[in-house]
C-alpha cells in the first residue's frame, strides 16, 4: 500500500476516534430543576426518606451505564432512599414499547420502582430533557441534587454524581449539588437503539465496566 494511502487511512481513523471521544464526553444541556416536588406529579413521595427520580429513554444505549450506577448507589445507600425510574413513552407507540431490556434491568434493582411516563408528562414536570437525568428530593420535598451518575456516555465507574448523592444521603450536604448528564435526548426518535449503537462502547468496540463494591 502506498505511503500516502496509509497516511490517509491513519488520519481517517484518528478523526473517527476523536469524534467518538467528543460525543462520549459531551453532556446534555444543563437544566434548572424544580426547587420543590412538583404538585402536579402523579408519583408518590414518601415523607420519611429522600426520594430519587430518574428519567430515562427506554432505548438509549447510554442508559445501561446509568442503571449500573443506580444499582451501585442503591446497594451503598440501603434503605436511606427510595427511587423511581420513569421510562418515557411517546404517544402513538405500540403496547409495551418502553418495556425493553433497560426496563427489565431497572426492575431488577432492589428498592427501585419502575413506571411508564405517558407522553413525557413527568419528565416535563421534573425538567428532564436527557436520558439519565436524576432529581433527588429531601424529606421536606425540596430538591437537593440534580444531574447524572456517569462520568461520560456509556461509562461505568466511580463518578462525581454518584459520590455527591451518597455524600448527601450520609451527611445531608455535599460540595456541589449537581453533575453533568450524559445521555440521549428524551425527544430522540423511536429507533434510537439503532441510532445510538456506539454510545455504550469503548474505543476498541467492547463494553466498559468496572468491578466495585
Amino acid at each position: 500500500m502506498p505511503i500516502a494511502a496509509i497516511a490517509i487511512w491513519f488520519l481517517g481513523v484518528a478523526v473517527g476516534v476523536g469524534a467518538l471521544q467528543r460525543y462520549k464526553s459531551s453532556p446534555a444541556p444543563e437544566q434548572v430543576p424544580p426547587t420543590v416536588w412538583p404538585t402536579a406529579s402523579q408519583l408518590p413521595r414518601v415523607a420519611d426518606k429522600p426520594t430519587l427520580v430518574l428519567i430515562a429513554h427506554p432505548r438509549c444505549p447510554c442508559t445501561r451505564a446509568t442503571l449500573h450506577e443506580l444499582r451501585v448507589l442503591m446497594a451503598r445507600a440501603g434503605a436511606r432512599v427510595t427511587a423511581d425510574v420513569l421510562f418515557v413513552r411517546p404517544a402513538g407507540v405500540p403496547t409495551d414499547w418502553e418495556k425493553t431490556d433497560l426496563w427489565r434491568s431497572a426492575e431488577a434493582i432492589p428498592g427501585v420502582t419502575v413506571r411508564s411516563d405517558e407522553g413525557g408528562h413527568e419528565a416535563a414536570l421534573f425538567h428532564a430533557v436527557a436520558s439519565g437525568q436524576i432529581v433527588l428530593f429531601n424529606t421536606a420535598g425540596r430538591e437537593i441534587f440534580a444531574g447524572g451518575i456517569t462520568g461520560s456516555r456509556g461509562h461505568e465507574g466511580d463518578n462525581p454524581g454518584l459520590a455527591r448523592i451518597l455524600t448527601l444521603l450520609s451527611n445531608g450536604s455535599a460540595e456541589r449539588a449537581k453533575a453533568p448528564v450524559f445521555g440521549c435526548a428524551l425527544s430522540e426518535p423511536r429507533d434510537l437503539d439503532k441510532k445510538g449503537a456506539l454510545a455504550g462502547l469503548t474505543d476498541d468496540g467492547s463494553s466498559r465496566s468496572e468491578e466495585r463494591p
